[in-house]
């Protein structure tokens, strides 16, 4: 007695079957290295506040006593015939002297000494504004932290009737009277405007934060009725028209 064959195994998708998306790895590695430049923005900007920057101020105010106060004194020995003893002076205390009686140059001092030729005399408020800068990068990386994490067990979610958002919102197909996905094409992104509670509100369909929400809005336009925005090309420049030919 033979036996009967199984059924064929039906390979088509259920349109009711739930569609799940969850937060795309590429997502958290972007946010992730927004995180760190903020981080080490902060800590850049901390540095000059803390060190760069008063650095440079006491550098400042040191090449500007060099040239007003200790280069007289050079001017002032030379005109009283006692440049000799002023040189000797000078090298004990480690200062430059100068070559064949000519003043020293402040280039030659700082080269000696690893510092800066020129370097800036920053105002107070300019200080300030590195600690500004640094504790709100610091912070801004704090929250783009706090955002991964409330990010990390969050998905869009498609049903046969509805859709739910990211934020546990939940959408009926029937109540979207507009779609526009003029941005889908290269920012993955599409904006449902549906009806709730008597008012309009618009929803957003990110496709580069959540794997598969292509799924999602291909079911949505499935039973949708309404506005569709699209992005249209141009139309291509129309040919001139040839000149006639000369007789």
């Amino acid at each position: 007695m033979e036996s009967n064959p199984p059924p064929p195994v039906s390979t088509a998708v259920d349109p009711t079957a739930p569609i799940v998306c969850r937060v795309t790895s590429w997502y958290f590695r972007r946010m992730g290295m927004l995180a760190g430049l903020f981080f080490v923005f902060g800590c850049v900007f901390l540095y000059d506040g803390i060190w760069g920057y008063p650095k440079s101020v006491g550098l400042a105010r040191k090449k500007e006593w060099f040239e007003k106060d200790f280069l007289a004194t050079f001017d002032k020995a030379k005109a009283e015939g006692r440049l000799d003893q002023w040189i000797a002076e000078a090298k004990a205390q480690g200062m430059p002297a100068g070559i064949d009686g000519e003043p020293p140059k402040w280039v030659s001092y700082a080269a000696q000494n690893g510092w800066e030729e020129s370097p800036k005399l920053y105002s107070d408020r300019e200080i300030a504004e590195q600690f500004w800068f640094g504790y709100g990068c610091l912070a801004g990386s704090v929250i783009v932290g706090i955002v991964l994490l409330l990010n990390r067990g969050k998905t869009l979610r498609a049903e046969a009737d509805h859709w739910v958002t990211p934020e546990g919102g939940q959408i009926r197909f029937v109540d979207v009277f507009r779609i526009d996905k003029r941005k889908w094409e290269h920012k993955g992104l599409a904006y449902a405007w549906h009806r709730a509670s008597g008012a309009e509100k618009r929803a957003v369909i990110d496709d580069l934060k959540f794997g598969g929400a292509d799924k999602v809005l291909e079911r949505i336009l499935s039973r949708f009725n309404g506005e569709l925005i699209e992005k249209i090309d141009p139309p291509p420049p129309a040919e001139e028209a040839s000149a006639p030919a000369s007789e």
